[in-house]
């Protein structure tokens, strides 16, 4: 038989850790299954017709909320061109869901619930020898002469059993290396699915370090950990913190999902010595009201949060990803403005505002059914208004959303946008005010490039500042466009030049003394001046200290989480 597992990813640049896991843990048998990964930005009929092509006799999709819809609209018409093949499911999405899947669909074989690495092994055992029956097989639903059966579920595999899934890296070129250090979760909350898997594993970490240390040597650009809560256990955290501190190739970016109110002051002096880049943390605080956070069994020391937050934050060298969530119980309209409001304040590099998935398993989905909540019936089974927040409150946050998407987390904005922020009441107040405008002007759903977001923000200035204070937003404006993109035509905010042959000097004592610029050794005046920009302002448009200034923009090197130009005060 030829075994085939299908995986379909949000992105390109995204992989699927699940069936290289399962692959790897059957290696006996590894020469007769293939991997096929594909994104849900494909046309289907294209997947149908490579599915087809490969002509496998037993395929088993990877089903999460972002590609149920797709796996559901493609296994009816596999089953049409592939009539004898056996189709099963696994993953969060069709475990939790597996009698409805089974009920719906007739021609499915089976579903796989739950961890699937043993299963899928014994799954492979009773198609090649016969030696087991389906109802010996551990952790699945399965079809048999019209009925529905279910299987004892097994035991959770010790973690360091399962082998490593990465032996060769070609086919992972320009995509996102997923690893895991541990299954599990310690904590309860209700909105989230690791919560239902209270058996916590670690991998040992001599494994850890030899895998990290694979990594390392091939150069690869990002590693991305799916540990629930990377740091609950402090030891193991440390010590992987530690080894890749020690070992950094330069390159390798690590990503971690912490909590952030447990982190030590050992670790925090450790993450201080890293190299800006070398890691970056992703922070779930979801809300900062009380009532929520018990409510959804969120075990958080908000304090020790914002402290831990604005520490790291001062060594400006690690990316921190905050989380919010809208839709919580007992987070209504203004209970939400203050838990985004605080947020905001601890200075996050991205501030990432979602809104409640009532997954089903989770103990939100549960809840739910008392009728306090209602959500959509479609993945990714968003909330659409509850007790507490109506749905016109759900829809002025989504456009925040997209505002916070635009102008704070694409760090393209980060001057103009700290200038204008302090001339409303809140943050929030800010961004609720640019989306009304944006909904004014029904531009939500045109496409903007740079210089537009940067014309609709100043229009949309205008009628909060005075003249004076729109001049400053203008030059703050020019500094965040050329500290990411070396333009080549001028912007219309930007101020006439009347300095080209000021520049020009510049440019021309640059290359007799190499005082700003040494890297560009081999290249003569006209040459570094197209491949950097100088800039005067009226006065520093960082620290705002008053005098004329001129501000050179070196784009051969970059801050390695911003992308932002290099810059350099020239002293006249």
């Amino acid at each position: 038989m030829k075994y085939l597992l299908v995986a379909i990813n949000a992105k390109y640049i995204h992989s699927n850790l699940a069936v290289y896991d399962l692959k790897a843990y059957v290696r006996e048998y590894e020469k007769e299954i293939e991997i096929a990964e594909y994104t849900i930005n494909q046309n289907p009929d294209e997947i149908l017709k490579d599915i087809y092509k490969r002509k496998p006799d037993f395929i088993a999709y990877s089903c999460y909320i972002w590609n149920i819809s797709m796996i559901e609209q493609l296994i009816k018409e596999v089953i049409k061109v592939l009539p004898k093949a056996e189709i099963w499911l696994g993953g969060p999405e069709a475990s939790y869901r597996a009698k409805e899947f089974m009920q719906k669909y007739s021609f499915l074989r089976g579903i796989m619930i739950g961890e699937g690495e043993e299963t899928f092994y014994q799954l492979l055992q009773y198609y090649k020898t016969g030696e087991r029956s389906l109802k010996e097989i551990q952790s699945i639903l399965y079809q048999e002469e019209g009925e529905i059966q279910e299987t004892k579920m097994g035991e959770l595999l010790d973690l360091s059993s399962v082998p490593f899934p990465y032996q060769e890296l070609t086919e992972f070129e320009n995509r996102i290396i997923y690893y895991e250090s541990s299954r599990g979760c310690p904590f309860s909350c209700s909105y989230c699915l690791s919560s239902v898997d209270k058996k916590l594993r670690f991998r040992e970490l001599s494994l850890v370090k030899k895998e990290l240390q694979f990594f390392l040597d091939e150069k690869v650009e990002q590693v991305k950990f799916v540990d629930r809560t990377f740091n609950c256990k402090r030891g193991h955290a440390f010590e992987i913190w530690q080894y890749i501190l020690e070992h950094d190739n330069g390159i390798t970016n690590f990503h971690f999902e912490i909590s952030a109110d447990l982190l030590t002051a050992e670790e925090l002096k450790l993450m201080e010595k890293m190299r800006p880049g070398l890691i970056q943390l992703e922070i779930g605080v979801q809300s900062t009201n009380s009532e929520t956070l018990k409510a959804i069994h969120r075990v958080m020391n908000l304090e020790m949060l914002k402290e831990n937050v604005a520490a790291i934050h001062s060594f400006q060298n690690i990316h921190q990803h905050l989380d919010l969530i809208a839709g919580l119980p007992y987070e209504d309209y203004h209970s939400f403005q203050n838990s985004f409001n605080e947020v905001y304040k601890m200075q996050p590099d991205q501030l990432q505002l979602g809104f409640l998935k009532v997954l089903a398993g989770t103990q939100i989905w549960e809840d739910a059914k008392e009728g306090e909540m209602v959500y959509q019936d479609m993945p990714p089974y968003e909330v659409l208004y509850t007790k507490w927040i109506s749905y016109d409150e759900i829809l002025v946050l989504k456009g925040i959303e997209q505002m916070v998407e635009a102008y704070y987390n694409s760090l393209q904005f980060t001057h103009s946008v700290a200038y204008l922020v302090p001339y409303f009441e809140t943050p929030f107040s800010f961004y609720q005010k640019l989306a009304d405008y944006y909904e004014k002007n029904t531009i939500f759903e045109s496409k903007h490039s740079r210089i537009g977001r940067f014309l609709l923000l100043l229009d949309f200035a205008k009628d909060y500042l005075e003249e004076k204070q729109l001049i400053i937003l203008k030059e703050k404006m020019v500094y965040d466009l050329y500290l990411r993109e070396n333009a080549k035509s001028r912007p219309d905010f930007a101020k006439e030049e009347n300095w080209k042959e000021q520049r020009k000097d510049f440019y021309r004592q640059e290359v007799k003394e190499r005082r700003y610029l040494p890297k560009y050794q081999d290249y003569d005046g006209k040459q570094i001046a197209k491949m950097t920009h100088l800039e005067r302002f009226s006065k520093n448009p960082v620290t705002d200290e008053e005098g004329e200034v001129w501000i050179l923009f070196d784009y051969k090197e970059r801050n390695p989480f911003t992308y932002a130009a290099r810059t350099i005060e020239i002293k006249k």
